[in-house]
């Protein structure tokens, strides 16, 4: 009597999904493998997280650009869009700058959203802010940018959400285009 060679069956779908679940895991537990983040590291750094924004906006002021080649030099069409930017330059770079002095988190140029960290303003401890800021188009308009503030406040040792003050939100959109009226200005001298 010979015997067959046993050919091995298919895991059962509870086998695969569990062996899919520790490919994932092993996968996700690579990437950030020491790289255990501190405040006190670069990254959470206001000036080098706006710097990198910067850069990869193609807005930076050392003229180094990601896509293409600079238009607003050139007089082209589209001086206020950027190249590679899907959003308004002016607005964009306007944003970063409003939004300076709070810990940046998140910087997307091509989506136009900008994420702060909470910030307690010295003068008002047990308080603290974030915004999350929404360009919204390639046009420089009075509805080209979102702004949207959001309030803590400590009490019992734990933060709590409050909500703003109704105009804080229109403030900083109009400090916003102030600002990006100026850079448009300032590159039109040049």
């Amino acid at each position: 009597m010979t015997s067959q060679p046993q050919i091995p069956s298919a895991p059962s779908p509870a086998g695969a999904r569990l062996l899919a679940a520790f490919t994932a895991l092993a996968l996700l537990a690579g990437c950030g493998a020491g790289q255990l983040r501190t405040p006190g590291d670069d990254e959470y750094n206001v000036s080098n997280r706006r710097d990198e924004a910067l850069r990869l906006s193609g807005s930076a002021s050392d003229g180094i650009l990601i896509f293409g080649t600079d238009r607003t030099r050139r007089g082209g069409a589209d001086a206020g869009g950027g190249p590679g930017l899907g959003v308004n330059a002016f607005l964009w770079r306007a944003t970063l700058d409003t939004l300076s002095f709070m810990p940046l988190v998140s910087a997307d140029p091509f989506g136009g959203v900008i994420i702060t960290d909470w910030y307690s303003p010295p003068q008002a401890s047990g308080e603290r802010f974030k915004a999350t800021a929404y360009v919204l188009g390639r046009q420089l308009r009075s509805d080209g940018v979102r702004v949207q503030v959001f309030r803590q406040v400590q009490q019992g040792g734990q933060w709590l959400d409050v909500p703003t003050a109704s105009s804080t939100n229109t403030e900083m959109e109009d400090r916003v285009l102030t600002r990006a009226r100026e850079l448009r200005v300032m590159s039109a001298g040049r």
